[in-house]
């Protein structure tokens, strides 16, 4: 069964419409076959979801407010030869015949620390992670999943959806993004376990009141600023954190969160390399079973305890002089600057210094950039000094809460952003 919004579904509503949709669409017709699909609505997303999953066939899920030629030129490119957008009459796609000799779920990488990519991994590759998540993550056993992200993304999917399945768990699937609605659901499910963004996780904490709690609460995608970790720590009984990449899964989880960087413990299915210690990062390289390595592009270390910790995007890390400049610690040290509500620090070609640190923040009042500069000279070396600054109404991000510095950084250098906040100026 599964909730969403105010109604349930039972089994036999998704298996009456799984059935029904793969006649009516030809599932049954064809061997295989690569579907993308494009729904607005959430449940009819789903009972074709799993008729293409029962099928055996490939699945492209796409975010529900994706236009129809962004749509279409993400099915094209991902090979599927079929896309369902808002209809059940399928788009046939000039496409080269599907050759793959099992279904997949086929997704596209975040494109944070480059360009994005389609990934493909077999139903058998996502039932071995979600056998590994449920037996190795046993503190949600007895908590009811709130599923407050796209479930066209793996993580509100396979780590919200399937995994409660797997669990004989009610998930329920918050489609709005009304922050108040969420906390009503929240309050009226027992011991909710909360999916969701850093974005929103931090907008609940605020909004809730003095010595009200979550239950507990999942974050995942991007490392939270330490203003947002602190606030959304103490709103949380208890704060969960998970680690992964489109080609993998997921590949570790923290049953209890302290530190923002402690990305958690690495599944049993999963194998990982990275450095031996604060002072000496590496690469994380990941392997499942006798599977090639995967290059996750992220510097980190592993503790004794076993405890994988994240440093930083390789992609993102900016060398001024030959000095490495982590832009994590640029926006914690803007974002402990009272007023300031969001930042995101990227790097800006310089001619003498090679690299230089640019900055957009978000502010609840106008923020003089020599005010910001000054606070910044107190708490940041002087080559971690955002030469760059524009506050902005709002930080980019994507749809999954994400932030793309390459992303940001073309749209800065395009002259996106050159219109400063009202009262900003210098």
């Amino acid at each position: 069964m599964i909730r969403i919004d105010d109604r349930l579904y039972d089994h036999a509503y998704f298996e009456d419409a799984s059935t029904r949709l793969a006649e009516q669409t030809g599932l049954l017709a064809r061997d295989g076959g690569r579907y993308a699909v494009c729904f607005a609505v959430t449940v009819d997303w789903l009972s074709l979801f799993f008729a293409i999953r029962k099928a055996g066939a490939s699945v492209l899920p796409i975010h529900p407010g994706t236009p129809y030629p962004a749509a279409r030129k993400l099915a094209i490119g991902a090979g599927c030869d079929r896309l369902f957008y808002n209809s059940l009459t399928a788009e046939v796609l000039d496409v080269p015949a599907d050759t793959s000799p099992e279904g997949q779920l086929l997704q596209m990488s975040s494109g944070t620390t480059g360009a994005p990519k389609y990934v493909a991994r077999s139903w058998n590759e996502i039932d071995v992670e979600i056998e590994s998540y449920v037996r190795t993550f046993r503190e949600p056993e007895d908590m009811t999943p709130v599923v407050a992200c796209p479930t066209t993304h793996s993580y509100g999917l396979i780590c919200g959806i399937l995994v409660a399945l797997k669990r004989g768990h009610i998930p329920v699937i918050v489609n709005t993004a009304n922050p108040k609605y969420l906390l009503k659901v929240l309050r009226e499910t027992e011991r909710p376990l909360l999916y969701s963004s850093p974005a929103i996780l931090h907008t609940l904490a605020r909004l809730l009141p003095e010595g009200e709690q979550i239950h507990a609460t999942m974050t995942s995608g991007t490392l939270l600023p330490d203003p947002w970790f602190t606030a959304i720590r103490a709103k949380s009984r208890f704060m969960f954190q998970q680690y992964g990449c489109s080609e993998s899964g997921c590949i570790a989880i923290n049953p209890d969160v302290t530190a923002v960087g402690d990305m958690g413990f690495v599944l049993p299915h999963l194998s990982a390399e990275t450095g031996s210690s604060a002072d000496e990062t590496d690469e994380i390289i990941v392997k499942a079973g006798d599977g090639a390595a995967i290059h996750t592009r992220d510097l980190g270390y592993r503790r004794d305890d076993g405890m994988l910790v994240f440093v930083s995007r390789q992609d993102d890390m900016i060398n001024v002089s030959g000095l490495n400049v982590y832009p994590k610690d640029v926006e914690d040290a803007v974002m402990a600057m009272p007023t300031v509500t969001d930042a995101v620090a990227f790097r800006k070609s310089d001619r003498f210094a090679g690299e230089r640190v640019a900055l957009l923040f978000s502010a609840a009042e106008p923020v003089a950039p020599q005010v910001l500069r000054e606070w910044c000279s107190r708490h940041l070396a002087s080559h971690q000094l955002p030469m760059d600054i524009l506050q902005v109404e709002a930080i980019p991000r994507q749809a999954n809460g994400k932030i793309s510095r390459r992303d940001v950084a073309a749209r800065h250098a395009a002259g996106e952003f050159s219109r400063p906040v009202a009262g900003s100026a210098s």
